[in-house]
């Protein structure tokens, strides 16, 4: 994880996306007195939406969870996906 400043940031942001988004990087942007920002890439942000979905319901988390228990214990079973 890389720590800049707002004017580090202001002045590398193209370097800065970059580095975020070919590098998989978080850049952490300090501000002085306020709350940091983290900038993190679209694909990153989408995944812990999507993660946040899923584990949101409950009884989905169970199922899950469930799933991995199953799998872990070799009972798992590879199927093909439809078009």
């Amino acid at each position: 994880m890389q720590v800049v400043s707002v004017a580090e940031a202001r002045k590398g942001l193209k370097s800065l996306i970059d580095s975020v988004v070919f590098d998989n990087e978080t850049v952490v942007i300090h501000r002085r007195a306020k709350e940091s920002v983290a900038v993190i890439s679209l694909s990153e942000f989408n995944a812990l939406k999507e993660t946040e979905y899923l584990l949101g319901n409950r009884a989905n988390a169970d199922r899950l969870a469930e799933g991995i228990r199953q799998i872990q214990a070799g009972r798992g079973v590879k199927r093909e996906l439809a078009e």
